[in-house]
């Protein structure tokens, strides 16, 4: 088991620091060509936050674990509204000034049509094709019709401005990291996974899931310090839509298996309900307060004890 363990948490570090190698790059090539700060964060910084999903999940589904690889995409989701968001207000309450309320839409939009795709065990390489096409309108339309909303224009704020060759750089020992990073974690996953008797289902759920998600919770933690509380909740919701339609759409490509059905009675109404609970938030809510942050994860908490249960 102590190899196996070793592995995880090897991934872990090569994931947490490849991701941020890679932010770093992926924000100053896109500075010095002229992208504008909403493009920058919506596109570069938003995929490139989830990077350590997408590549954990193509490595699971390479190694033939669909458990893993779409656990690692659900999970993420939870963990992202509910751990993250609730560890974010308690280091300082989250404001709430309308912004994300279309995102949100969006992403409880994405939570239930994956939840469909479920329970019809539907899976194919047009759906994956479909679900990525899905991230290329999403994409445009936000960029077309932006409409300001506070955090809009510092998604980008306090990025340094590096040199193309730099930038270069940062980007390919970013995604060196992620990938070994990724097939350490899923490797050692699948192994802990068959010695303990724990499905790989639960396994990506929390140990890769949360794992994955190390990168936006460091992220939404510091914005909520330097009173960036716009970015905290962008950071969350855009997470979540590039985790269901692109890391969703490449995992059916790749491998077209149906979503696991273990997934269909618990967890996919879980990530539901919790886009709608952000929903809410983004829409009638003024901000999260430390009492809220503490009840997100108590949910998360009893969410994860139930799983293992």
């Amino acid at each position: 088991m102590t190899m196996p363990l070793l592995m995880c948490l090897a991934g872990l570090v090569g994931l947490g620091l490849g991701g941020d190698w890679l932010v770093k790059g992926a924000v100053g090539i896109a500075r010095r060509a002229g992208m504008s700060n909403l493009l920058t964060g919506l596109v570069i910084v938003g995929f490139a936050t989830s990077m350590p999903e997408l590549v954990t999940s193509v490595e699971a589904a390479l190694a033939g674990s669909p458990g893993i690889a779409w656990g690692n995409i659900i999970g993420s989701n939870i963990a992202n509204a509910l751990l993250i968001l609730g560890a974010t207000a308690l280091v300082a309450p989250i404001i709430l000034t309308g912004t994300g309320r279309r995102d949100a839409v969006v992403a409880l939009l994405a939570s239930v049509l994956v939840w469909i795709l479920a329970m019809q065990g539907l899976a194919s390489v047009w759906l994956g094709l479909g679900l990525l096409a899905l991230t290329i309108v999403y994409i445009v339309w936000r960029y077309r019709y932006p409409r300001f909303e506070e955090g809009d224009d510092d998604e980008a704020d306090g990025e340094a401005e590096l040199s193309v060759p730099r930038s270069l750089f940062w980007l390919a020992i970013g995604l060196a990291a992620l990938v070994a990073g990724g097939q350490a974690l899923v490797t050692g996953a699948i192994e802990i996974a068959g010695m303990a008797g724990i499905s790989e289902t639960v396994i990506g759920l929390t140990v890769v899931a949360v794992g994955t998600s190390l990168p936006e919770l460091a992220a939404s933690v510091a914005a909520a310090m330097r009173g960036k509380s716009a970015l905290a909740i962008g950071n969350v919701v855009g997470s979540n839509i590039y985790n269901l339609l692109v890391i969703g759409g490449v995992t059916l490509v790749i491998s077209p298996r149906p979503i696991p059905l273990e997934m269909v009675d618990m967890e996919l109404p879980v990530m539901a309900a919790s886009a709608l609970v952000i929903l809410v938030m983004c829409w009638f809510g003024r901000r999260i307060s430390r009492v809220g942050g503490a009840l997100l994860l108590a949910a998360f908490a009893i969410n994860t004890a139930l799983l293992f249960a």
